[in-house]
C-alpha cells in the first residue's frame, strides 16, 4: 500500500510498504540554513527522520540550504540521489567529487521506483525542478520553489489524466524572496502583509493553472533565529495562513499530513512548532566589525567582475564590511548601483562557494538599491546567482548558449512566456502593484487568461 507524507520544510516521503522516496531531506530542527539565519518552522518527528534516512532513493530540487542541506546531506552517504537535469551539472558534479551516488532524471521521462510509485523531474531556466510522483492512481506535482511558468500547459495535460491531484507549492509572504532593504537615509524599506496575496490565495491560483484539485502547503515553513535576521520573522506566514484564500474549488490538506493513495483518506502528522533560542551572529562565525583585508576584497572583487554580464547593466557594486566601504565599478557609463552591508565571514564563504543567494535570502545583509528599482531588474539576480553561480555561465556567448539549452527543452512557450512577461512588466510601470486592488487584480485575470 502507498502512502504519501509531507513533513519538514520540503520533504515528502513516498512510501510502497516501505520509505522508497524523500524530496529535499533537510532536519530543520536540528541543521541551520543561510548562515543560522533559518531553522524550521516545527519539529521534524523522529519517526519521519528515520523514513527519510531509510528511503531508498532521494531527491533534491536545487542548490538553496533549506533544500540540500550540507549538514543534513551527510547523513545521506550510500543512498541513490536521484537529480535534475540542469544546465552545466553543478549539485550533480558536487555530489560525485564528495563520492555520494548520484543519478540524473532526463526532463519528461517517467521513472520507476517501486511497483506503484514512479516520478518524473522537469527543469527550468532558473537552475530550480519540479518532481511529478505517481502513487497508485494519484498524482502528486511537487513545484517546491520553482513555480510552473513554460509548463503549465504540460502540467495541465498531465493533471487531466488523473481524479486525485495534489499540489504542493511555496506561498508566503515574500521573505524567502530578500526584504532587507533599506532608502538611501538608512530607513528600513519592506514590503507589507497588507498589501500581498493571501498563501491560500496564491496556491489557488496556481492550482487553477495546472488542473490540480487538491492543495498541500509547501516549501514554506522555516523561522528566523539570528539576532540580526530576527526583525524577519514577522514577514513569515502563519499555520493558519494557508487556508486563508483557498477556492471552493479545491480541497485543502493540512501542511504535515500522511495520505492514504489507495483510499485518499489523509491524517495531520501534528509536529509541535519549534522553539526558537535566538542566536547571535558570532556564533555563525559572522563578527559585524571584522572589516576586509586587500586579498579578501579581491576575492570579491573577481568573483563579480567576472560576470561580465553585469557590465551592461549596473554601474556599480559597493561593499561596507565593517564600516568600510568597497567599491567595484563596471565598465561603463551608469549611475545606477546597490550596496550590501554585510559580515566579513558570510561575504568571503559565499564568493568563494559560489552561493551569494544565500545572502539574500538570509535576510541579515542590508541592501540598499541606487537608481535601480529591484534586484530583478535586468536580471540582477539571475545573473548572479542562477546563470553564473549554478549554471556556471559568465559570458555572453555562454548565455546565448544555456538560453538556447531551454529553448530547446521547453519549446515555443519559452519564447511566448518570455514575451508574456516582458509585457507585464512594461504594463505594472503605469498602475499601481498593490495586488489588492481592482485594476491589479483585473490586469492579473487578463494575463492569467493568456497563460
Amino acid at each position: 500500500m502507498s502512502k504519501v507524507a509531507t513533513i519538514g520544510n520540503a520533504t515528502l516521503i513516498a512510501y510502497d510498504t516501505k520509505p522508497i522516496l524523500a524530496t529535499d531531506p533537510w532536519f530543520s530542527d536540528e541543521d541551520s540554513a543561510y548562515f543560522g539565519s533559518w531553522m524550521g518552522s516545527h519539529n521534524v518527528p523522529q519517526q519521519y527522520k528515520d523514513d527519510m534516512l531509510n528511503s531508498e532513493f532521494l531527491w533534491f530540487s536545487h542548490g538553496h540550504p533549506d533544500h540540500i542541506n550540507p549538514n543534513s546531506l551527510k547523513r545521506f552517504k550510500g543512498k541513490k540521489i536521484l537529480l535534475p537535469d540542469h544546465y552545466g551539472s553543478r549539485i550533480y558534479n558536487d555530489l560525485i567529487n564528495l563520492n555520494y551516488e548520484a543519478i540524473i532524471m532526463k526532463d519528461k521521462k517517467w521513472y520507476d521506483l517501486s511497483p506503484n510509485i514512479k516520478v518524473q523531474c522537469i527543469t527550468n531556466w532558473l537552475q530550480d525542478s519540479i518532481l511529478l510522483i505517481q502513487a497508485d492512481q494519484r498524482l502528486f506535482i511537487n513545484l517546491n520553489d520553482a513555480g510552473c511558468k513554460y509548463y503549465i500547459k504540460y502540467l495541465k495535460k498531465i493533471t487531466k489524466n488523473y481524479k486525485n491531484s495534489y499540489l504542493l507549492s511555496l506561498s508566503g509572504y515574500g521573505d524567502a524572496d530578500m526584504i532587507n532593504f533599506f532608502s538611501e537615509d538608512g530607513t528600513r524599506v519592506t514590503k507589507s502583509k497588507k498589501n500581498a496575496l493571501p498563501p491560500g490565495k496564491q496556491l489557488s491560483d496556481i492550482s487553477n493553472l495546472i488542473g490540480t484539485n487538491n492543495i498541500i502547503p509547501f516549501s514554506s515553513f522555516h523561522q528566523y533565529q539570528r539576532s540580526d535576521s530576527i526583525w524577519a520573522q514577522d514577514h513569515t506566514a502563519k499555520d493558519e495562513d494557508y487556508r486563508n484564500g483557498i477556492s471552493d474549488n479545491h480541497n485543502f490538506i493540512d501542511p504535515f499530513s500522511i495520505i492514504d493513495c489507495r483510499s485518499g483518506k489523509f491524517e495531520k502528522i501534528n509536529p509541535t512548532r519549534l522553539k526558537i533560542n535566538l542566536k547571535k551572529p558570532i556564533e555563525f562565525g559572522d563578527d559585524w566589525s571584522d572589516q576586509l583585508s586587500k586579498n579578501e576584497f579581491k576575492q570579491v572583487y573577481d568573483y563579480f567582475i567576472t560576470k561580465k554580464k553585469l557590465s551592461s547593466i549596473i554601474g556599480f557594486v559597493r561593499f561596507i564590511v565593517g564600516k568600510k566601504e568597497h567599491f567595484i565599478k563596471f565598465d561603463n557609463k551608469l549611475k545606477s548601483g546597490i550596496t550590501f552591508e554585510v559580515p566579513k565571514n558570510s561575504l568571503l564563504i559565499t564568493t568563494k562557494l559560489r552561493i551569494f543567494d544565500d545572502l539574500l535570502i538570509g535576510n541579515f545583509m542590508k541592501t540598499t538599491l541606487h537608481e535601480f528599482p529591484n534586484l530583478y531588474h535586468r536580471n540582477f539576480k539571475y545573473i548572479i546567482a542562477n546563470w553564473s553561480d549554478n549554471g556556471n555561465i559568465n559570458s555572453e556567448e555562454e548565455f546565448r548558449e544555456y538560453m538556447n539549452h531551454y529553448e530547446e527543452k521547453v519549446g515555443q512557450s519559452f519564447l511566448y512566456f518570455n514575451f508574456l512577461d516582458q509585457s507585464k512588466n512594461m504594463f505594472l510601470r503605469f498602475i499601481t502593484k498593490n495586488p489588492n486592488s481592482i485594476l491589479y487584480q483585473t490586469s492579473k485575470k487578463i494575463y492569467n487568461l493568456f497563460r
